[in-house]
C-alpha cells in the first residue's frame, strides 16, 4: 500500500481546516490529519440539529470544523465524575468509518450552519450533495482506505479531549473530540466541481457486469439469489 501511496500527491494537514486548504485538494489525493476531531452519528445529529439541545459550554464545532462518521472501540479505564470536571480516561485501540448516506440529511446545516469544513467516512456522499452543499461552503470529504486498518488509524489517536452527552446518548452514539497525529491515509472524494470519487470508479465497475456476465448459464439455485442480469448488481 505504501508504494501506491507514493504515486499520490500528499497533504499533511492541521485542524481547524482553513479555505485554504480544501483549495489545494484534488479529487484521489491522500489526506493526513493532525490537531482535533470530533465523531458524529444519528444520536448526536437528531440531539444536536433536530432536537435543538446545544452543546456544553466550551465546545464549539466550528473550532474543531472535521467531523468524523465512526463509533471508536473504547475501553473505558476511568469513568467521567458526576459533576463532569473530570471526563475520565479511555483507551482507543482501533477506530473505523461508517457509511455517510445515512446522514446525508443533516449536512446542510452542519456544513452552512456550524462551519464544519470535512467530514470523514466510509463511502462518500452523492455527487448532488457535495454540489449543492459541500463546494458553496468550501468543505471537502475524505474516505477512510477501507476494512482491516481500524488499528493503524487508532494508533494516530493521542488522546480522547472529551465526551460530549455520554449519559444521554451512551458511547456509541456520543460526540467523541478526539486529539490526532498524522491521522490516515484519507483520500478525497470530491473535487472543486462536486465530482466524486466514489461515484466515478463505481460507474467504472458497473460498465464493465455487462461483459461479465455474457454468456453465463442460468442458475440452478436462482432461488437462493443469484442473478443473471448486470443490472441487478449495478451501484446506484
Amino acid at each position: 500500500m505504501s508504494s501506491a501511496l507514493e504515486k499520490l500527491r500528499r497533504h499533511d494537514l492541521r485542524t481547524p481546516i482553513r479555505p485554504e486548504d480544501t483549495a489545494k485538494l484534488e479529487m484521489g489525493d491522500v489526506v493526513y490529519l493532525s490537531g482535533t476531531l470530533f465523531t458524529g452519528r444519528e444520536g448526536f445529529y437528531r440531539r444536536l440539529l433536530d432536537e435543538g439541545h446545544p452543546l456544553p459550554h466550551g465546545v464549539d464545532i466550528s473550532q474543531i470544523n472535521v467531523n468524523f462518521h465512526s463509533s471508536p472501540a473504547v475501553e473505558e479505564i476511568r469513568p467521567p465524575s458526576a459533576d463532569g470536571s473530570d471526563p475520565g480516561e479511555y483507551r482507543i485501540s482501533a477506530v473505523t468509518g461508517t457509511a455517510s448516506f445515512r446522514f446525508a440529511k443533516w449536512m446542510p446545516r452542519l456544513l452552512g450552519e456550524f462551519g464544519v469544513k470535512c467530514i470523514i467516512g466510509k463511502s462518500g456522499l452523492s455527487s448532488e450533495i457535495y454540489k449543492a452543499h459541500f463546494v458553496p461552503n468550501g468543505a471537502t470529504y475524505l474516505l477512510l482506505m477501507g476494512y482491516g486498518l481500524g488499528a493503524m488509524y487508532g494508533q494516530a489517536i493521542r488522546r480522547v479531549r472529551q465526551v460530549v452527552w455520554r449519559q444521554e446518548l451512551g458511547l456509541a452514539q456520543a460526540m467523541w473530540i478526539l486529539d490526532v497525529e498524522n491521522f490516515g491515509p484519507l483520500i478525497v472524494d470530491c473535487d472543486h466541481q462536486g465530482n466524486s470519487l466514489f461515484e466515478k470508479l463505481n460507474k467504472q465497475v458497473d460498465e464493465r457486469l455487462a461483459a461479465a456476465y455474457e454468456g453465463l448459464p442460468e442458475l440452478t439455485l436462482k432461488r437462493l439469489g443469484e442473478v443473471t442480469r448486470y443490472e441487478d448488481e449495478i451501484l446506484s
